[in-house]
């Protein structure tokens, strides 16, 4: 059983004026699907990198089980490697793809033959082993991509956005076939993606990171419900968490513009100033354009919004708009279909609202 662990693990270039990645500390369990998701220059694939043997550690230690593998390279270390390329031999038929690093590795042709087949079956390619790359689909080479990888049965495996020439619609089929295949193989995943919808549907736990640091590490929701800092609240959700500024007082409670938000700080923790976040999903449609809701809804607190736009999704509607000199984002019921310029009313759910310390970034509750 394989845990993959990088203690304090910090890389900087020759030159550079911070590092790549800086001090970053991850301890994955076997057999677990864990996402690095991040913008692009956030340290995401230097990590892949530095697991795949490929960058060394300026500090710090990788550890697969119980080997210290720091000063190993790529040859020395079981793993794997899922390109966002497919790199395939144009000249190869798919088994000759996934046969060529078995036949480099020595392995006997009799197995050779049994492996292919058993990754032919699991990526249901075993009618396409006779093709050449170039009478593929993507998908179908980005599963032939996975076939060599799988046949070699290494410790861990490690995928550097592999989805990322895909389509729209074979990207949400192909990122289903890999976290099912995942789960059969039962294999430690690192998977990098700078896509938020991958990494919430796809990992067990997901890493956030930015300017080369680990800014959250959770599962999927608690990164969307109790998003730890600014960064993590901004990133992780489409369309984004409404973060507006506002303030905080003992007598006048949290405000924003001109309406008091039903929260309140911890006693003793210092916060004039606060941003604070709230979820399209937590702003409730209550009344109709142009009317005023004439009974009690839930909530005391109603905010008036001025439609900029609105986003028609189908199962969805999102309005952007302004209010109480802020911008915000609210999710409408299905079959509200408001004007540009209508003033829409919604009220606060109250168990919604997280405050963060617009100077520090972190979260005040």
């Amino acid at each position: 059983m394989t845990t993959v662990t990088l203690n304090d693990v910090t890389l900087t270039y020759p030159g550079a004026d911070r590092p790549s990645v800086d001090s970053i500390g991850l301890e994955i369990n076997h057999g677990e699907f864990l996402v690095l998701v991040g913008p692009s220059g956030c340290g995401k694939s230097t990590t892949l990198r530095i697991l795949a043997g490929l960058e060394f550690p300026t500090s710090g230690s990788v550890i697969f089980g119980d080997r210290d593998v720091t000063g190993f390279d790529g040859s020395q270390r079981d793993v794997a490697m899922v390109f966002q390329s497919y790199a395939l031999y144009p000249h190869m038929t798919v088994a000759g793809n996934i046969e060529f690093a078995l036949k480099n590795t020595k392995v006997p042709e009799a197995e050779r033959k049994q492996l292919i087949q058993e990754a032919a079956e699991l990526l249901e390619l075993d009618e396409l082993l006779d093709r050449k790359p170039r009478e593929l689909s993507g998908g179908q080479r980005q599963r032939v991509a996975m076939g060599r990888a799988i046949v070699r049965r290494p410790e861990v495996f490690l995928m550097d956005e592999p989805l990322s020439n895909l389509d729209a619609k074979l990207r949400v089929q192909t990122r289903g076939q890999i976290a099912d295949l995942q789960r059969k193989l039962d294999v430690t995943t690192i998977y990098v993606t700078h896509d938020q919808t991958e990494a919430m549907t796809m990992g067990d736990r997901v890493v956030v990171m930015n300017k080369g640091r680990i800014e959250q590490v959770g599962t999927p929701r608690e990164l969307y419900d109790q998003p730890e800092t600014l960064f993590v609240a901004g990133f992780i959700g489409s369309p984004q968490m409404n973060l507006v500024e506002g303030t905080w007082s003992e007598t006048e409670g949290a405000r924003v513009g001109d309406v008091t938000l039903p929260f309140r700080v911890t006693d003793g923790q210092n916060a004039s100033k606060l941003t604070f976040g709230i979820r399209p999903e937590d702003l409730r449609y209550i009344a109709l354009p142009g009317e005023t809701p004439d009974h009690e809804i839930g909530f005391a607190t109603r905010i008036r919004i001025t439609t900029e736009l609105v986003e028609e999704l189908g199962s969805d509607t999102y309005v952007y708009g302004t209010g109480h000199g802020s911008s915000w984002t609210a999710r409408l019921p299905k079959g509200a279909h408001p004007e540009i310029g209508e003033e829409l009313t919604f009220e606060v759910n109250e168990t919604g609202i997280i405050a963060f310390d617009p100077e520090t970034g972190h979260r005040v509750r």
